[in-house]
């Protein structure tokens, strides 16, 4: 008897029916656009298919627009089936409400779902608001781990792992953290999108792939499915009113090698004091606000914190709603503005409560304030703020723009300047928010905009870089281009020297470039490879006392040595961490920065003066 029911419970393991899922990645819908009637298409095809789910991994829309993601939502609640949803980098980097209207109309960024005993768990990547790497957030790994203990306390359960970006070293700046997580669990395949092409990878020995975007560059429309029994996976590609056609199989497979030990390196910089000041649980988006005592900061589960910038100690902190992407700005009186995704906060510096709230209806901030006398000046979704520091009331409103600041601006004299995501550059009369003049790189893409630099002020000029890879001197008196540059592959790094005499930018090649500001024509003083290799990040760059600071979207710090301004030299490089820097940031009592990372740490470094 034992024996008949040891066959009856083999046969109907091995007939045990295949999970089956339909994925749909990189569609890139804009209303009306030519991915808005094929994937109408595609769900017609899939609601006339059985499936246990639908897997949407990413990449929903172009520029993260609501009309885009109102429409996008619309489209596939027309699907019939289970369905799961994250963003990609589309609905990130380039997000009109920093992220919320996602969120609003698909419950979360992540997801965790159940077929069978198949767990099906989706996370965010990133990035975040600005270019940078794929990132897993802080609480998210932590979700992760949770989520994952609790499934597989049933044996039984086996784990399909999705996110948008590959789980590799060039994708996620922590993939170390997230492979190594995964690795602890029966994890039988993770899957992905981004790059718009079929590709198997193996993660430590899981199964991997990249899966097919809605439109390839063969000229076919499709989407992917996945068959999962009892011992097999099968990928398909679906290409549409097509049969589906086989593309790879793996034998289920749920337990891993241990994960790799994580090397921490231990570094040393002659002459200089390089401190941690706080490790948060959660992620950190937003440079600093420092002021006599204080350091303040936003992280990505909406937290506001004070912490005491000598010892780190926590000094309060207050919840918000979504994720922060602008720095705090201390603004004297005993006040601090808090710009969140909602409104702004003007907090009490001495325990976070609240003076005043002011809730936004025009978007979310996701740009650096700045403090100018009595002037708080904010930018925010297609407007320029002025606002009294003591009470936080406007003072003026400059509305005529398309899109979101993101950087700092400048104010000289009485010349506030500032780019913006749609294509321009602005100067305005900081006392009353009139326009001076805009300028363009005459490109109409967005993408192109001086939308998340620093510029460099000058008497005479505005020097600038951008995604279009120029380095451009504007005239300030008039906004006409004195000079643009694309000798170097410039984009978004930018800072100059105490004397205002060099304008410093970062390559996308890692290399360190001085330019002469007095000069009516492009003038070159010097470049030095600071060992960085490919690099996006869109740190500023920072000069005290004669060493120029410059951050990677890996988390590399460099110093170098410009105390001879006709010679420089490369000091140090050292790794703070994995992800990028958000931003390096001058103790107002000078001689040290303060330093922010995405992972959620903040560092101090001070060189040893004589």
């Amino acid at each position: 008897m034992k024996k008949i029911l040891a066959i009856a419970l083999a046969i109907g393991t091995l007939t045990a029916p295949a999970q089956r899922i339909a994925v749909l990645s990189d569609i890139h819908v804009s209303p009306g656009n030519r991915a808005d009637s094929v994937i109408r298409h595609a769900v017609d095809e899939i609601n006339a298919s059985d499936f246990d789910l639908v897997v949407v991994s990413g990449d929903l829309t172009n520029e993260g627009a609501d009309a885009e993601l109102h429409n996008i939502h619309n489209i596939l609640n027309g699907i019939t089936h289970p369905m799961a949803v994250i963003p990609g980098n589309h609905e990130n980097n380039w997000s009109q409400s920093a992220g919320k209207t996602f969120t609003d109309l698909w419950g979360n960024d992540r997801f965790v779902t159940t077929v069978g005993n198949l767990t099906v768990v989706g996370i965010n990547c990133g990035p975040y608001m600005k270019m940078g790497d794929g990132h897993i957030k802080q609480e998210d790994l932590h979700w992760l781990r949770h989520t994952l203990d609790s499934v597989c306390a049933d044996p039984n359960q086996k784990i399909l792992s999705v996110n948008h970006y590959p789980i590799r070293e060039n994708d996620l700046d922590n993939y170390s953290d997230y492979a190594a997580l995964l690795l602890q669990y029966p994890v039988i395949l993770h899957l992905n999108g981004h790059y718009h092409h079929w590709q198997p990878y193996s993660v430590d020995g899981i199964a991997a792939v990249m899966v097919r975007a809605l439109a390839m560059n063969d000229g076919t429309d499709g989407y992917s499915i996945i068959e999962i029994d009892p011992q097999w996976i099968h990928v398909y590609d679906k290409v549409l009113d097509r049969s589906p056609k086989p593309k790879y199989a793996w034998a289920v497979k749920t337990s891993h090698r241990p994960p790799k030990a994580v090397e921490h390196k231990n570094f040393r910089a002659d002459g200089f004091e390089i401190k941690p000041v706080w490790t948060d649980s959660a992620s950190v988006f937003t440079r600093l606000g420092i002021d006599e005592n204080r350091l303040y900061f936003g992280t990505s589960d909406g937290m506001v914190k004070a912490i005491d910038k000598n010892n780190g100690n926590l000094l309060w902190q207050k919840k918000t709603g979504g994720s922060i992407y602008s720095r705090p700005v201390p603004l004297g009186n005993g006040r601090v503005a808090v710009p969140y995704n909602n409104g702004l906060l003007i907090a009490d510096i001495a325990d976070g409560s609240t003076v005043k709230n002011y809730p936004s209806a025009n978007g979310p901030y996701v740009a650096d304030g700045l403090l100018s006398g009595r002037q708080y000046l904010q930018g925010g979704y297609k407007r320029m703020e002025s606002r009294d520091t003591k009470s936080g009331k406007l003072r003026w409103t400059f509305s005529d723009m398309q899109n979101y600041c993101q950087a700092a601006p400048v104010v000289d004299g009485e010349d506030l300047i500032f780019g913006a995501w749609d294509t321009r550059l602005r100067c305005l009369d900081v006392r009353n928010g009139k326009l001076r003049w805009e300028w363009s790189n005459g490109k109409p893409n967005n993408l192109f905009s001086p939308g998340n630099v620093v510029p460099v002020v000058t008497p005479d000029k505005v020097i600038i870089v951008a995604p279009d890879r120029f380095m451009t001197a504007i005239d300030r008196a008039t906004g006409r281009t004195v000079w643009r540059d694309n000798s170097h592959r410039y984009r978004e790094s930018l800072g100059t020297s105490a004397d205002g005499k060099r304008a410093y930018a970062k390559t996308m090649d890692g290399e360190l470039v001085a330019v002469r500001t007095d000069s009516n024509e492009f003038s070159e003083l010097w470049t030095l490879d600071m060992g960085l290799g490919y690099d996006h990040a869109p740190c500023i760059i920072a000069e005290v006392d004669n060493v120029v600071y410059a951050g990677s979207r890996r988390g590399l710090l460099t110093a170098v040595d410009v105390s001879d301004p006709a010679t420089p030299r490369l000091l140090w490089s050292l790794p703070l961490g994995s992800s990028e820097i958000n931003g390096i940031d001058i103790d107002p009592a000078g001689h040290r920065i303060f330093v922010s990372l995405i992972e959620g740490t903040i560092w101090t470094v001070r060189q040893n003066l004589p």
